[in-house]
């Protein structure tokens, strides 16, 4: 037993979850007092009041209430847009979730023919376990509740970021520092509210469920994966969607406007502007809010089930059991001080000083988190234990676990600084980028494209490396907690990740508001900083996908009852290589996908520039509301195909070819996808920051391929749509494909090693 006892253990967890909680509200609180008074109207559609007419403030030498009332009105379509793309696609989800959650019940269920007699443990011998039916239903309610969890992350994240653009922008004409404050705390209410809630939701579930499972923590975290699967289901769909619905939105805006008609970005005379900028919200805030909720609860899931069948689960030791939970509850107090030193300690005075202050918050939380990971460690563990290690018992010390969660972290770490390394504007390789496109979209592709596959060297030696270090320290449960580590800082992680898109929206309110010229120059910087944050997101998104993936095979592979994995079996062999296809598979669906409702936006945008009298002019008003409906609609019938490819296979692999190919399945897309989800991710931002270096021409050798319009320029922007569904559709959406696949193997494996392959069994 370690020096932490249970009952402080069952305080600490939930008291930590509240603190993220309070800790978020407050920072709501403070976005709340930004001085926007006047015009009081209650929004029912928003939810909350809203007052975004200025005080005192100047806008071109005199009180412009105009178009601050501009940036109220644009503020309020963005808002209503999301949320009825969102609550439309919700609709589907439930419908969805309802379907799939019938379908756990009757497959897990059915293992022992819907039996409700106990029976004796599968790994725990000689005791008894509850039913499997017990299983079947506890497995359901999990995923039901993982999936409302996923689902409420997401939402949560669109109304604080739609409630923090327009702030932004006025904030934005007392300084950049200001504009900055206000970004990021939008964003660490995301971080805090999601991380948060997904601990307390996860520690009342366990709880409630054993309620009924008493001693019974094998079939208790058996159940509990079902959480995992919920979140990441959710997360799918919210991913691929809502990356398809704003980049068919940026692709047909940017092409028309700033291609063929030579507009600025966000101009409001560009018919798909408010769809653009309603995508950023349900795309990069709501899809990637349910991504990395989905990868906390897969780690915590593996790391539970895990230790649920080694000497933590047989002895009984809760506190033991429970560290996965208490590292993330340290990571939320971790993070809170960590977001006092952007928010508090450090002022941002000019330009140059945003983007090493974001990259000071990955530094900071990872060191004061891996303090945290050893005070965790030396008292939450027993000085040593044994980890189930494919059917053996393998002895373990506490400071084996100090070492695998630290070194994920500081995996994470690595990968974080090389992404931000090829995706800024600041470094060689993005301004390299940029310098082809003296001579062309084609050379501005072609280095493009190499620069993602080279982005790809360092991160997966640094996976590599936390693999096989954590591995052979603590077995599979190892590489479970270490990806625990890599997303421990989850709540620093999302507030740097959504403070991009707030940026982003508050670019464009400016812009559409008419603001004046030095208000844009600083949401451009606010936003370029943002496209590498988001850029380092999805890299520690990827990352931890990769380590959450291979902990949950290493416990399918113990749930299914496989002994060893033998590539050289035809059984798994076949599984490896169509597993290695699927991630090409599927990122050619969410291509097209967005291709085929680009080129609608593309057709939709012409259109009104050529039969809108006045409208390039300025004289009339675009329809907005016609690329929105475009969007939404291309978005929420494209999400069906790559979702059902998805969620289909391990169910089709699984029961058709057993649990062999299915492993092989699951090796080869993670393999595969990992690469080709980094490259993608990292190509996508460094296209769009080569084309941002080119606009803002803060360098001679910027100003000498610009300005705006220039040949050099007009190349990048096509680089920059070629990567859109790169970087914020495809590339994202397959960290959760490897995730998804491997978690949903895992809670049907009891039904695949009972009623599986049934082809070979045929031959």
């Amino acid at each position: 037993m370690g020096v932490l006892s249970e009952g402080l253990t069952q305080i600490l967890i939930p008291v930590a979850a509240l603190i993220g909680i309070a800790f978020a509200l407050l920072q709501w609180l403070l976005v709340s007092r930004v001085r926007v008074s006047a015009a009081d109207h209650t929004d029912a559609d928003n939810g909350y009041r809203k007052s975004l007419i200025g005080d005192a403030e100047l806008e071109n030498g005199v009180q412009s209430v105009e178009v601050i009332n501009k940036c109220a009105e644009i503020q309020h379509a963005i808002s209503v847009g999301a949320t009825s793309f969102l609550f439309t696609e919700y609709r589907y989800l439930t419908i969805f979730m309802g379907v799939f959650g019938v379908i756990i019940f009757l497959f897990l269920g059915s293992v022992k023919g819907f039996s409700t007699q106990s029976e004796p443990c599968t790994y725990n011998k000689g005791n008894i376990c509850k039913p499997a039916l017990a299983n079947a239903l506890f497995s359901t309610v999990a995923f039901l509740l993982g999936g409302l969890t996923s689902v409420l992350s997401g939402f949560l994240g669109m109304k604080i970021a739609t409630y923090a653009n327009a702030r932004t922008t006025l904030e934005a004409r007392k300084g950049i520092g200001k504009a900055f404050v206000t970004a990021f705390r939008s964003g660490a209410v995301m971080g805090f509210l999601l991380s948060a809630n997904g601990l307390l939701v996860l520690y009342i579930a366990i709880n409630l469920f054993k309620l009924y499972y008493g001693d019974d923590w094998e079939g208790l975290y058996e159940s509990i994966t079902g959480y995992g699967l919920g979140g990441s289901s959710m997360a799918l769909f919210g991913r691929v969607g809502g990356g398809i619905y704003t980049k068919a939105a940026d692709v047909g805006a940017d092409l028309v406007g700033k291609v063929e008609h030579n507009i600025p970005e966000d101009d409001p005379r560009n018919p798909a502007v408010i769809a653009d900028n309603v995508g950023d919200n349900v795309g990069d805030i709501a899809g990637m809010g349910s991504d990395l909720f989905g990868s906390y609860a897969e780690s915590s899931c593996a790391a539970l089930f895990i230790a649920s069948i080694s000497s933590f689960g047989t002895n009984h030791d809760y506190t033991a059991m429970s560290y996965p939970l208490i590292i993330s509850s340290m990571g939320i107090v971790v993070c809170l001080i960590t977001t006092l030193f952007a928010t508090d300690l450090f002022e941002i005075k000019n330009v140059s000083q945003i983007e090493p202050s974001l990259k000071r918050q990955l530094l900071i939380s990872t060191i004061l988190m891996t303090a945290g990971i050893a005070i965790v460690s030396f008292t939450a563990l027993p000085s040593e234990f044994t980890l189930y290690n494919f059917g053996a018992n393998e002895v373990v010390k506490n400071w084996h676990l100090f070492f695998c969660v630290a070194i994920g972290l500081w995996a994470g770490l690595v990968i974080g600084y090389v992404t931000e390394y090829y995706t800024s504007n600041a470094y060689s390789p993005v301004q390299d980028v940029a310098d082809s496109c003296r001579t062309g979209a084609a050379t501005n592709v072609i280095f493009g494209l190499a620069l993602g596959y080279k982005s790809v060297i360092i991160p997966i030696f640094a996976i590599a490396v936390a693999i096989y270090v954590s591995f052979t320290l603590a077995a599979m449960y190892g590489i479970a907690v270490a990806a625990l580590g890599m997303l421990s800082t989850i709540a620093t992680s999302l507030a740097i990740d959504a403070y991009g898109p707030i940026s982003d929206n508050a670019g464009g309110i400016a812009e559409m508001a008419g603001m004046r010229h030095e208000i844009r120059e600083r949401t451009d910087a606010l936003d370029a900083a943002g496209n590498t944050t988001a850029a380092i997101g999805k890299g520690f998104a990827i990352g931890s996908a990769a380590l959450v993936s291979l902990a949950l095979f290493g416990a399918y592979v113990s749930r299914a009852g496989i002994k060893t994995v033998n590539a050289m079996t035809p059984k798994v062999f076949i599984g490896l290589i169509v597993g290695a296809m699927l991630p090409y598979w599927f990122s050619a669906m969410t291509m097209k996908s967005v291709g085929s409702a680009a080129l609608k936006m593309v057709e939709e945008v012409r259109r009104q520039f050529n039969s809108i009298p006045g409208l390039i002019e300025g004289r009339a008003k675009p329809d907005y509301a016609n690329c929105v409906k475009i969007s939404t609609d291309a978005s929420l019938r494209e999400m069906i195909p790559p979702g059902a490819l998805v969620l289909l296979t391990p169910l089709i692999a699984g029961t058709l070819f057993g649990v062999e190919t299915l492993a092989g399945v699951l090796a080869g897309s993670l393999v595969s996808g990992v690469q080709v989800a980094i490259s993608a991710s990292n190509t996508g931002g460094a296209w769009d920051n080569a084309k941002k270096y080119i606009e803002a021409g803060t360098t001679p050798h910027a100003v000498s391929l610009g300005p705006k319009g220039s040949d050099a320029h007009k190349a990048a922007v096509i680089g920059d749509t070629v990567g859109d569904p790169l970087k914020d559709t495809s590339g994202p959406s397959l960290n959760i494909l490897i995730k998804l696949m491997a978690v949903e193997s895992l809670v049907f494996a009891p039904f695949f090693a009972a009623h599986g392959g049934l082809i070979f069994k045929l031959l």
